[in-house]
Protein backbone atom coordinates (compact mmCIF):
# COMPACT_ATOMS: atom_id res chain seq x y z
CA UNK A 1 0.00 0.00 0.00
CA UNK A 2 1.21 3.24 -0.64
CA UNK A 3 0.47 6.70 0.86
CA UNK A 4 1.98 8.48 -2.24
CA UNK A 5 -0.79 9.43 -5.25
CA UNK A 6 -0.15 7.68 -8.84
CA UNK A 7 -0.42 11.61 -10.63
CA UNK A 8 -0.28 11.11 -14.29
CA UNK A 9 2.60 13.14 -14.93
CA UNK A 10 4.78 11.83 -11.87
CA UNK A 11 3.96 8.45 -14.16
CA UNK A 12 5.07 10.04 -17.22
CA UNK A 13 7.20 13.18 -17.03
CA UNK A 14 8.44 13.23 -19.61
CA UNK A 15 5.27 13.51 -21.99
CA UNK A 16 3.70 16.28 -19.51
CA UNK A 17 4.10 18.44 -22.68
CA UNK A 18 2.05 16.27 -24.98
CA UNK A 19 -0.30 15.60 -22.27
CA UNK A 20 -1.36 19.31 -22.32
CA UNK A 21 -1.93 19.36 -25.79
CA UNK A 22 -3.77 16.35 -26.07
CA UNK A 23 -5.89 17.82 -23.48
CA UNK A 24 -6.35 21.03 -24.72
CA UNK A 25 -7.02 19.76 -28.48
CA UNK A 26 -8.77 16.19 -27.88
CA UNK A 27 -12.06 16.13 -25.76
CA UNK A 28 -11.45 12.17 -25.08
CA UNK A 29 -8.25 12.19 -23.73
CA UNK A 30 -9.27 15.26 -21.63
CA UNK A 31 -11.82 12.46 -20.30
CA UNK A 32 -9.58 10.03 -20.11
CA UNK A 33 -7.29 12.44 -17.83
CA UNK A 34 -10.20 13.17 -15.63
CA UNK A 35 -11.28 9.67 -15.22
CA UNK A 36 -7.53 9.04 -13.85
CA UNK A 37 -7.49 11.67 -11.63
CA UNK A 38 -10.88 11.31 -10.19
CA UNK A 39 -9.90 7.18 -9.60
CA UNK A 40 -6.72 7.77 -8.55
CA UNK A 41 -7.60 10.23 -6.00
CA UNK A 42 -10.69 7.68 -5.10
CA UNK A 43 -8.16 5.39 -4.12
CA UNK A 44 -5.80 7.78 -2.25
CA UNK A 45 -8.31 8.34 0.04
CA UNK A 46 -9.40 4.45 0.77
CA UNK A 47 -5.47 3.79 0.72
CA UNK A 48 -4.79 6.66 3.59
CA UNK A 49 -8.04 5.11 5.34
CA UNK A 50 -9.77 8.78 4.92
CA UNK A 51 -12.50 6.82 3.15
CA UNK A 52 -11.84 3.30 3.37
CA UNK A 53 -13.57 0.42 0.93
CA UNK A 54 -13.79 -3.25 0.88
CA UNK A 55 -10.77 -5.20 -0.56
CA UNK A 56 -12.41 -6.45 -3.64
CA UNK A 57 -13.70 -2.60 -4.45
CA UNK A 58 -10.54 -1.70 -3.95
CA UNK A 59 -9.00 -4.38 -6.62
CA UNK A 60 -11.42 -2.89 -9.03
CA UNK A 61 -10.42 0.46 -8.70
CA UNK A 62 -6.89 -0.26 -9.06
CA UNK A 63 -7.63 -2.16 -12.65
CA UNK A 64 -10.06 0.71 -13.50
CA UNK A 65 -6.72 2.82 -13.06
CA UNK A 66 -4.35 0.66 -15.04
CA UNK A 67 -6.40 0.34 -17.89
CA UNK A 68 -7.30 4.10 -17.97
CA UNK A 69 -3.20 4.47 -17.73
CA UNK A 70 -2.56 2.20 -20.44
CA UNK A 71 -5.02 3.96 -22.87
CA UNK A 72 -3.55 6.96 -21.77
CA UNK A 73 0.34 6.44 -22.41
CA UNK A 74 -1.21 4.53 -25.88
CA UNK A 75 -2.38 8.11 -26.98
CA UNK A 76 0.64 9.69 -25.87
CA UNK A 77 2.70 7.61 -27.77
CA UNK A 78 1.09 7.62 -30.83
CA UNK A 79 0.51 11.09 -30.81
Amino acid sequence: MSNTPHEIQDEFPEYVGKMHELKVSDAHFAQLLEDYRDVNRTIHRAETEVEPVADPHMEDMRKRRMVLKDEIYGMLTRA
